[in-house]
């Protein structure tokens, strides 16, 4: 039995080692606020487009990212991440997860793994009513993503959506662009 647990403790210790690419990124908010408003998930589901995040090892040079969401079962999401490696015209890489909506958060706030039974914040901090944007974060302030349902909005959105940002505590100047296709 000794070997045995030694075994596992070991292989959890290179599994970890393994994810150095998921190293996060500095503080961009010491006081993230709560999400703003109840999420329909039903609304919330389909594809989304990134405009802009804070850099993460596990995004490292990713362009054209999309995320997909589809219910499951009630409450269980299924969520693919797609990217474009180093360019527009790089290979595609997907990750598919599963996601779980944290009772009481009136859908705002997700635990999703991409992992095993490891599994990470996801927080909906505020959304237009319409769906057609989403700012999202988790309580480390080390990420942000700002989600939109069109690839390319315009200049202009993303300038409000960094502005509700910024009024939601987010360093904006650590956003890194992402480059999407033309429409």
């Amino acid at each position: 039995m000794k070997k045995r647990q030694t075994f596992v403790i070991a292989a959890a210790i290179l599994a970890l080692a393994g994810c150095s690419t998921f190293e996060a990124g500095p503080v961009g908010n010491r006081a993230v606020p709560e999400p703003a408003k109840a999420v329909e998930v039903d609304r919330y589901l389909g594809r989304w487009y990134e405009l802009a995040r804070y850099e993460a090892g596990f995004q490292k040079d990713c362009e054209g990212v999309t995320a997909d969401y589809s219910l499951t079962e009630p409450g269980q999401i299924k969520v693919v991440n797609s990217c474009l490696k180093g360019s527009l015209q790089g290979k595609s890489e997907r990750a598919t997860g599963k996601a779980k909506v944290v009772d009481g958060s009136q859908n705002a706030k997700l635990r999703v793994s991409f992992f095993g039974p490891f599994y990470g914040d996801y927080w909906v901090l505020d959304h237009a009513e319409d769906y057609s944007w989403s700012i999202v974060g988790e309580p480390s302030g080390r990420y942000l993503w700002l989600l939109h349902r069109q690839s390319n909005p315009g200049s202009a959105t993303l300038s409000r959506m960094k502005a509700r940002a910024a009024e939601l505590g987010y360093d904006v100047g650590l956003l890194r662009v992402t480059q999407q296709p033309a429409s």
